[in-house]
């Protein structure tokens, strides 16, 4: 999720923890800890492009890496706010689960986490968008209300635990709703004659009323797009896989890696002479011309026979045209 939202998860969950004998040093603190474990960006920007790509949400957001950094973060604020004559075990369990709820509110995005690190398999939902405002608002004013009430106030912790269960709520709401709009797309594929291996759903941008699905077929991937608002069928299109044409960049283990880290939802395409690798477990940003690029495309290029991959930039989004497509989207076909 955002950071902001994680900011306030874990001030919520510091208020939880010693809430009652710190008061707002608790949200402060909490907050803190809540943005941790994102700090693997600040290290993915000293190696290359795909082992950054691997690393994100990677060990930081373990149950490890919680486990072991809540004692010495403890043990160094207990140092700091020695006037609080904690010890540094209360402290160390605010950190606990300031660091660990943020990584089990990453594993329903479409990221994931590896939260049983060094085991590489990544939980992933896919039932939240990384920046919902029905999840955040809600919470973010329980918790800011909530600040403005002595410590020992009832009403502090009615307000913060209303935050949390809305916000809980919400999250197991969205299974649910992922569940109905994955039966639609089921339903579609099965009436329009479509047979397929897998299928992936997720939700668009700041909602959980539009969703889109990544269908795999023998020879192709389908994309669609449905909202609750829909009344016409659900529309696929259609990406050939096309595995041959790079059947010899497979032999890098940069592409290899690729693969891995995409989950297997990939295409490969030459453009300009150029080779791309697009991820398609994010789908693709639509432009005013009609078209549409991959949210997540890398350039490969071979250097004296090694493979470097580089992130597209997305350049291209025109963020007010996307805005309006988006809310018309949602408003159905």
């Amino acid at each position: 999720m955002d950071s902001l939202t994680q900011i306030v998860l874990g001030a919520s969950v510091g208020e939880v923890v010693l809430g009652k004998r710190l008061g707002n040093k608790a949200l402060f603190y909490g907050g803190i800890a809540g943005t941790i474990p994102d700090l693997d960006v600040l290290f993915g920007k000293l190696t290359d492009t795909i082992t950054a790509t691997e690393w994100h949400r990677g060990i930081s957001h373990s149950i490890i890496f919680c486990a072991v950094m809540a004692p010495l973060l403890g043990w160094i604020v207990n140092k700091i706010e020695q006037k609080s004559n904690l010890g540094w075990k209360p402290w160390a369990k605010l950190f606990f689960w300031g660091l660990i709820t943020h990584p089990i509110l990453d594993a329903f995005t479409s990221w994931g986490t590896q939260l049983f690190w060094p085991f590489t398999t990544r939980i992933a939902f896919n039932s939240i968008f990384v920046i919902d405002p029905l999840y955040t608002v809600p919470f973010l004013l329980c918790t800011l209300l909530a600040m403005f009430y002595r410590r020992e106030s009832k009403i502090r912790r009615r307000l913060n635990t209303t935050g949390l269960i809305v916000s809980t709520t919400y999250l197991f709401l969205a299974l649910f709703i992922k569940s109905v709009a994955t039966s639609k797309f089921e339903q579609a594929l099965q009436k329009q004659g479509i047979t397929y291996t897998e299928i992936s759903t997720r939700p668009s941008a700041l909602n959980t009323i539009l969703w889109n699905a990544n269908i795999d077929t023998p020879d192709s991937y389908l994309m669609g797009e449905y909202s609750f608002f829909d009344r016409q069928p659900i529309h696929f299109i259609k990406y050939p896989k096309n595995r041959t044409i790079s059947i010899g960049l497979n032999d890098f283990s940069e592409v290899q890696r690729l693969i891995a880290i995409s989950k297997g939802w990939y295409i490969i395409e030459n453009k300009d002479d150029k080779w791309y690798f697009n991820d398609l477990r994010f789908g693709t940003i639509p432009k005013k011309d009609g078209s549409s690029f991959f949210v997540f495309s890398y350039l490969l290029e071979n250097k004296n026979g090694k493979l470097y991959a580089t992130e597209v930039p997305k350049t291209d989004r025109d963020a007010k045209f996307l805005m309006k497509r988006l809310w018309e989207r949602i408003k159905g076909n």
